[in-house]
């Protein structure tokens, strides 16, 4: 039988998820290809356990395809109606564990650490314990709602024992990563926090080992989208170049939606450009009635990922007022990196989180949750911001961007690949 010489497994939400972390999974895995990695595997949730769980999904007949040498598995349930939820990470952990007992050299990236990490480490154990000798690297990437969510959960409700749990299995794997510098800032005090409850000593370990790996971009992707073919989305869309602004983000609270809207309202640019507000979220059903009323804003619940930079491209400016709300603080910001790339008018957004790691000094910053400051931005852009400012702001974020591109994000996760490469 013959085996593939190296393999690289991305324990992930993957598409059809809308989350910048499936990116994230895509463009590690396309990379791996061309850095000697022969086989890559996605191993993520079956589509009917993605749906079931509320989480906004793409159109699942517009999903990209990825290249071959990639395989996407979704492992069924393993058990019946009495094992609720363990079902899926058995069958998530089984198929990694047969992979392990395969005489091939493996490393495993879990993303999101509950229950990715948990995934990945009991399928390490269990392949050394049967006996398989895998020869295994584990990295985990702590993508931001691991601790915006799960641990501050925790310690907000004093469940310290699955605080330290989590951090236990954290800790565990051979590498730890951070999206970002305010995540790897926000992992460590946790950390403190639980120290000082339990007597551990996770913050120093999290300090001395903990590392900054920013979300990967496809920058061929986003950068300069053939004018055709952006003027074509538009007409489609019945839409005109900077003729609107663009929300193309998760539609729930934390990112700012409402503050937006009341912006808009208020702003005096409003008769020049409408607001078109694209994706899907716990707020949808909100706006959409908020928007029936107004014939300035549009809501796109469709966009794929081809259409994307192109409505970005043609936008007066990209605006995403996001705040921190007690499920979710914007770790670092995929959408506003790739939004650099693409070109087009300014963003405008707020200091929330790991926000200005994603955007620099190229970008219109407000106060979180200023809804005045919100329209004064918005009328700036689009009433007195020159063709002369604009193109500079233009440039200043392409060039920032240009870090995230993925190639550059992956030889530094994977050092070894890259000297490997260029040798």
């Amino acid at each position: 039988m013959t085996h593939p010489r190296r393999r690289l497994v991305i324990v992930v939400r993957a598409d059809p998820v809308i989350c910048g972390h499936s990116g994230e999974a895509r463009n590690l895995a396309e990379v791996a290809l061309t850095r000697g990695y022969d086989d890559v595997r996605l191993l993520t949730w079956p589509i009917a356990a993605l749906q079931a769980a509320g989480l906004p999904l793409k159109p699942l007949d517009r999903l990209l395809p990825y290249s071959p040498g990639i395989t996407v598995e979704r492992p069924e349930p393993v058990g019946d109606y009495r094992v609720p939820d363990g079902r899926h990470l058995a069958g998530l952990t089984g198929r990694l564990v047969e992979l392990l007992a395969e005489p091939v050299p493996t490393t495993c990236l879990s993303m999101y650490i509950v229950p990715h990490a948990n995934v990945v480490l009991d399928a390490v154990n269990a392949a050394r314990a049967a006996g398989f000798n895998p020869d295994v690297r584990t990295i985990v990437k702590a993508v931001g709602s691991d601790v915006t969510n799960v641990i501050r959960n925790c310690l907000r409700d004093n469940h310290f024992g699955a605080a330290t749990a989590l951090f236990t299995t954290f800790l565990a794997n051979d590498e730890v990563v951070a999206v970002s510098d305010y995540t790897r800032d926000e992992i460590i005090d946790a950390a403190e926090q639980v120290d000082a409850h339990v007597g551990t000593t996770f913050a120093e370990q999290c300090r001395r080992r903990v590392t900054v790996s920013y979300p990967p971009i496809d920058s061929s992707a986003f950068l300069d989208p053939d004018p055709a073919l952006v003027d074509a989305a538009l007409a489609h869309r019945g839409l005109e170049r900077d003729g609107y602004l663009l929300f193309l983000s998760r539609v729930t609270p934390a990112k700012g939606i409402f503050d937006l809207l009341a912006a808009y309202r208020q702003a005096r640019s409003r008769e020049k450009v409408k607001l078109v507000i694209a994706g899907t979220g716990t707020a949808l059903a909100q706006v959409q009635a908020i928007a029936a009323a107004d014939e300035h804003v549009v809501v796109l619940t469709d966009v794929d990922d081809n259409e994307k930079p192109l409505l970005m491209r043609g936008s007066a400016a990209y605006v995403l007022p996001t705040k921190p709300e007690p499920d979710f603080v914007e770790t670092f910001g995929i959408a506003l990196a790739e939004k650099m790339l693409a070109g087009g008018g300014p963003i405008i957004t707020t200091d929330t989180g790991g926000t200005l790691e994603a955007v620099g000094d190229a970008a219109i910053i407000v106060d979180q949750g200023d809804v005045t400051g919100i329209a004064a931005a918005i009328d700036r852009v689009v009433l007195d911001m020159n063709g002369t400012e604009r193109r500079e702001m233009e440039l200043r974020a392409r060039e920032w961007a240009m870090q995230f591109d993925r190639a550059a994000v992956f030889d530094d996760l994977f050092p070894e690949t890259a000297l490997r490469r260029s040798a």
